[in-house]
């Protein structure tokens, strides 16, 4: 990046910070800061602050116009502190990061920006069933990291105080690694018989229930040779076993509609045994494991701006979630309604503010927050207007 463009986008950036209201997270003089300055060649984070050394958020932030903002996941009794035996660990949030170039089947080379984005949000609604469903959490924040993915922020009390190999835990919860499916069937004792029971009240066992029960629901509508054939594509599940099983679909649906196994013999273990796997690739969520497990790292701050994009950070109410453009919702209004100068060096395809279209490596004149983006990304340079 050319020192022109650097210092233009240090001075846009702090441009947004003095008309912008950035809110400070709960228990913020506990928590460490840190920020990557707009620095020639350098990455490099200035951290080991606290709020008492960079003082007036607000005023810190227009001041030094960082090009990243970060605080800590963790709360100390001195986040001030050279060193992090120093700072006195008191607790800290549980933070979930999905990353867009991380997903599985999603491969960066080939997709866009905007596809990696859409994927990324898809996987943010399959954790948030398991942050609601599963673990029942309740003080919980979403957000838009401004670059690749989305934060997930839970402040529970009781999950504050976790160790990292309890929250790896949780992270190979969601992620199903090493899942007993054999563990989500229980036997229970029905009117003096005793009965092998797929677990339905909640967890893994509901997730693999509901598709059992919806299966069976779908097969019940199909032609036989139909059904017969959905039956034989599972792993295991034979011309004779597929028979079996929509027998006892057809004529004992209600046994199966409440997660009985022993109804249509080995068979229908075997078909929860496959809806499991099924569950398993569709419904876990690829969180980030360090990110999760780590009891003291530093996460964006919700309002900041992302350097690597231009765009801001941005919070989400839940009922925000399904609608949320990001490469729209999330453009800053303080670089909106002008035009500037800039260079394209990268030139190609762009998808930004709800349009799609390619881009020349010219010199020309674009709308500032397209400008920002480009140059953000090291797809364009500035140049004198």
């Amino acid at each position: 990046m050319e020192s022109r463009t650097r210092t233009y986008l240090e001075g846009r950036f702090g441009d947004y910070y003095r008309r912008s209201d950035v809110a400070l997270p709960p228990a913020a003089e506990r928590r460490e800061w840190g920020h990557i300055p707009w620095s020639a060649g350098s990455t490099t984070m200035v951290r080991h602050q606290s709020l008492l050394d960079i003082g007036d958020l607000s005023d810190f932030l227009h001041r030094t116009a960082p090009r990243h903002v970060y605080f800590s996941s963790a709360r100390f009794a001195d986040p001030g502190a050279g060193s992090m035996d120093e700072k006195g660990w008191q607790s800290a949030d549980l933070v979930f990061d999905l990353d867009a170039d991380h997903l599985p089947g999603v491969d960066p080379a080939e997709a866009s920006y905007a596809e990696m984005l859409a994927a990324c949000k898809g996987e943010l609604l399959n954790l948030l069933s398991f942050v609601d469903d599963d673990f029942d959490f309740s003080d919980v924040t979403v957000v838009f990291s401004g670059g690749r993915g989305y934060h997930v922020h839970v402040r529970d009390p009781e999950v504050r105080g976790l160790d990292s190999e309890a929250r790896r835990e949780i992270v190979d919860y969601v992620r199903a690694i090493d899942l007993d499916v054999d563990g989500l069937i229980e036997t229970r004792s029905v009117r003096g018989t005793t009965r092998r029971m797929l677990r339905r009240r909640g967890g893994w066992g509901a997730r693999v229930h509901r598709r059992l029960v919806d299966l069976a629901e779908r097969l019940r509508e199909m032609d036989e040779g139909d059904a017969l054939d959905r039956l034989r594509e599972l792993e295991g599940i034979g011309a004779g076993r597929a028979e079996t099983i929509l027998g006892q679909i057809e004529h004992n649906f209600d046994a199966i509609r409440e997660g009985n196994v022993e109804a249509g013999g080995p068979g229908t273990r075997i078909l929860v045994e496959a809806l499991a796997e099924e569950a398993i690739e569709a419904e876990t969520a690829p969180i980030d494991e360090p990110v999760t497990t780590d009891t003291k790292r530093l996460i964006r701050l919700p309002g900041s701006l992302h350097g690597g994009s231009g765009l801001a950070v941005t919070p989400l109410d839940r009922d925000e979630i399904e609608a949320f453009r990001p490469l729209e919702d999330a453009i800053p209004d303080r670089f909106r309604g002008r035009e500037i100068r800039v260079s394209v060096t990268e030139p190609g395809p762009v998808d930004f503010d709800g349009d799609t279209f390619t881009i020349p490596e010219r010199e020309q004149s674009v709308e500032e927050c397209l400008g920002i983006f480009l140059m953000t990304r090291g797809r364009a340079e500035k140049i004198k207007e």
